[in-house]
C-alpha cells in the first residue's frame, strides 16, 4: 500500500533536516518541494575598497619609501 506522508523540514548547507521521523518508512524515494527560499547572502569580503581610508592620503613619496629594492641575501642580481 502506497501512503504519502508530508513532513516539514529545512534545507541548509546542502542537507535536508526533517522536523520529525517518517512513520513506517525505513527507505523511500522522495520528492522535495521548496516552499520559500531565503536568498543566499554574498560572501563577506575581508577587505573592501576604502575601508582604511582616512584624512591622510598616500603620496608618491610614501610609495618610493615602500618600493622593494631587492634582497642582498637571496643571491639574485637586482641591478
Amino acid at each position: 500500500m502506497n501512503m504519502l506522508q508530508a513532513i516539514e523540514g529545512i534545507y541548509k548547507n546542502g542537507a535536508i533536516e526533517l522536523a520529525e521521523v517518517p512513520q513506517g518508512i525505513s527507505e523511500s524515494r522522495v520528492i522535495v518541494t521548496f516552499l520559500s527560499g531565503q536568498p543566499t547572502p554574498p560572501a563577506r569580503a575581508l577587505m573592501h575598497f576604502g575601508m582604511f581610508s582616512g584624512a591622510n592620503q598616500a603620496t608618491e613619496e610614501d610609495f618610493q619609501v615602500a618600493e622593494f629594492r631587492g634582497d642582498a641575501e637571496d643571491g639574485l642580481d637586482w641591478t
